[in-house]
């Protein structure tokens, strides 16, 4: 068994044995000592968390820097960044679209309605809301400071900062080939941090889950078991969809590249954040045979604009919570509603509970009681989990595929460690 797959099996364990033990609290203790021992779990995927964040910042500057430098054409990054965001905002509308069928057609909301188990439309849900306006777009978009940027680890920034460092560095030629090639070992050093970090995965998982039960019980599972298991159906669509996307695209290989995302999507879905999933997904692709300079350069723009599962759960949620109030919204709006989420949506991996921040500016602005948000945060954690596996693989597909448009797909090798090879 090689390493990866010792990983996966790994952190498979500590999944499993986290529900155990976290069911064992919650039976076994009051609601103070099962609220304690999450707390006390909370600490370990915490540090887990920081770490990966810790990698985060460094990693994609060093690989979106060496990538663009080496392309050397600005006209080649312009080509790549618009076939990659035509991809996304494709994407971006079946995700959003999918949600919106599905949730008309099970009607998860009507049981609460019905069963009149909502909360008062006046109770207030401790999530500030976020509006989005073109002015504040624009103004996030590019960072006063790198310095400030990368503390935050505000991803769309780092790569507007980054194209522009890369494309000049390529402008200048020779004079910049010691400074690219120091950023280049940078990346390799980040690439071997990640290893060291990621051997501490299982235990975060453990922690996360095993925290997540004892305080909430597996009650909560089963209490809104319809919904989530409508909401579950629906990433399984999802995945379908962007599969056979991919194999349209790419050919029936994409197949084997969900293969090897699947640990970095477990590791995703554990922990329930698509930005703990970077590093390795980034590694999967290049042992795909994706090019590390495109890699490096599609997969950190669209962990700000292609989050396919986060926008199909906005859609789904948002209508959910207004079936629940009886709130009957036409299609028309609807249909404006998609396009607001499209918009607010964008930047939104690797933030805790950023869909439900963008869900409560959201209802505001169509008059829905902010209220319902009540109803998903009990169930957040376990909705979180696979909207960002789905982030990971929609990610990974979009990559493949757009490399594919630019004839940087090779066969790969499937068993070659990234962080040891030189980036091509």
């Amino acid at each position: 068994m090689n390493n990866r797959s010792r990983l996966t099996t790994y952190i498979l364990v500590g999944l499993v044995l986290g529900i155990a033990v976290g069911y064992l609290v919650n039976t076994n203790t009051d609601a103070a000592g099962a609220s304690g021992f999450a707390d006390k779990m909370g600490l370990l995927t915490t540090l887990f968390l920081r770490l990966i964040k810790m990698i985060i910042s460094p990693l994609v500057f060093a690989t979106l820097v060496v990538g663009i430098a080496k392309m050397g054409d600005a006209k080649e990054v312009g080509r790549i960044g618009v076939k990659a965001l035509g991809w996304f905002i494709i994407a971006s509308i079946m995700s959003l679209t999918l949600g919106l069928v599905l949730v008309n057609i099970f009607r998860p909301g009507d049981a609460l309605a019905l069963s009149h188990a909502v909360p008062a439309a006046t109770a207030t849900s401790d999530i500030t809301a976020k509006g989005l306006t073109l002015n504040e777009f624009v103004t996030h978009l590019v960072p006063s400071s790198i310095v400030d940027g990368m503390a935050k680890n505000e991803i769309l920034q780092i790569v507007i900062f980054s194209i522009f460092f890369g494309t000049a560095a390529a402008a200048i030629g020779a004079k910049a080939n010691a400074m690219i090639e120091a950023i280049d070992g940078v990346a390799h050093v980040m690439l071997k941090v990640t290893g060291y970090v990621m051997n501490f995965a299982p235990v975060a998982v453990f922690a996360a889950v095993a925290g997540t039960i004892a305080k909430s019980g597996v009650g909560v599972i089963s209490t809104y078991g319809v919904f989530m298991g409508e909401f579950y159906l629906g990433i399984a669509l999802l995945w379908v969809i962007l599969t056979v996307a991919g194999i349209i695209f790419v050919g029936p290989r994409i197949l084997k590249l969900l293969g090897i995302l699947k640990e970095p999507a477990l590791i995703a879905f554990s922990c329930a954040s698509s930005e703990a999933a970077y590093p390795k997904t980034l590694e999967g692709l290049e042992r795909f045979g994706v090019r590390n300079r495109l890699a490096a350069f599609v997969l950190p723009i669209g962990y700000s604009f292609n989050l396919d599962g986060s926008m199909m759960y906005c859609t789904f949620a948002t209508v959910f919570i207004a079936q629940a109030y009886g709130i009957q919204i036409p299609i028309a709006t609807q249909l404006m509603m998609m396009l607001v989420l499209m918009l607010t949506s964008k930047g939104m991996a690797g933030v805790p509970r950023a869909s439900l921040v963008v869900i409560a500016a959201t209802l505001g602005q169509f008059h829905i009681p902010e209220a319902g948000l009540l109803l998903l945060i009990g169930i957040d954690h376990f909705l979180d989990m696979a909207r960002s596996a789905t982030n990971v693989i929609g990610n990974g597909i979009a990559t493949a595929v757009v490399a594919k448009w630019e004839g940087e797909l090779t066969e790969g090798n499937v068993n070659k460690e990234v962080a040891t090879a030189p980036l091509a």
